[in-house]
């Protein structure tokens, strides 16, 4: 029964830990973030509402992911804007690839400590006194 409740107090992700597993998590939301735009800015040339829902939804994803707000949501955002694309548009296969699995690695490993996710789930400390 304690261990129940031990891991009742854990994070949803595997990966709060501090100082440079968490810059490592920083970096590849941010980089991902700079691909989803860039990848943006190539499909905006078109005005077709197939094209645009895409770049919405990037950015949505990319916002949420830049900020480390529902993290694990924002990579599955990802990967189904990549799987969407590269059946629907006629896309570079290995940036829709890479770009699905940096957004599959982020939802596997989490935000990391510097980030929204962190602040509203983190570990907490809870310190039990003996009654006196």
């Amino acid at each position: 029964m304690a261990d129940r409740n031990l891991s009742a107090m854990r994070p949803p992700f595997s990966t709060l830990a501090d100082r440079s597993p968490s810059f490592g998590l920083l970096l590849l939301r941010v980089v991902t973030v700079g691909v989803l735009v860039f990848g943006c800015v190539h499909l905006h040339h078109f005005s077709q509402f197939v094209t645009v829902a895409p770049i919405l939804f990037a950015a949505a994803a990319g916002l949420l992911l830049l900020l480390g707000l529902w993290t694990v949501m924002a990579g599955v955002m990802v990967i189904l804007l990549e799987l969407f694309l590269a059946v629907s548009h006629n896309c570079d296969l290995s940036v829709t690839v890479l770009v699905a699995a940096l957004g599959l690695t982020l939802a596997l490993l989490g935000p990391g400590a510097w980030s929204v996710d962190a602040q509203r789930f983190g570990w907490r400390r809870i310190e039990i006194r003996r009654p006196e």
